[in-house]
């Protein structure tokens, strides 16, 4: 049986992108179900993604796994130097308005004018 670094180098080839490897990895350095849990995914998800079968929106997936696993940020131009995935929670908070607190309609004000918000699919 394969493990996930074995499966994600068969089914991408020699050009696996570094953030599947980086999911393979911690999948394999723990486990795929504590992995999908850290995430937010399903295991079955997360091993989709790892053997390339996964016909969601990759584009969250790597977001997350980015964010979360390898430590990726970015610049918002609200909150500063913020790490790719609590962008994308803005983002998804977003897009609808809610005047529950002053973060939240700074956030929408904010998100609906970034360059770094673009239409996404919910996943």
């Amino acid at each position: 049986m394969n493990g996930p670094i074995a499966s994600a180098r068969e089914a991408w080839g020699v050009d696996a992108p570094d953030w599947v490897m980086g999911l393979a990895q911690s999948c394999e350095a723990s486990s795929q179900s504590k992995v999908a849990a850290q995430l937010g995914y399903t295991p079955a998800v997360i091993s989709q993604v790892v053997r390339k079968k996964y016909t969601g929106n990759i584009h969250n997936v790597r977001e997350r796994v980015e964010g979360q696993l390898m430590g990726a940020t970015l610049v918002c131009p609200a909150l500063g130097n913020l790490p790719l995935h609590e962008c994308q929670a803005w983002r998804a908070k977003a897009r609808h308005f809610s005047g529950a607190n002053h973060q939240r309609v700074l956030m929408f004000r904010a998100c609906s004018r970034c360059p770094n918000n673009r239409e996404e699919v919910s996943n």
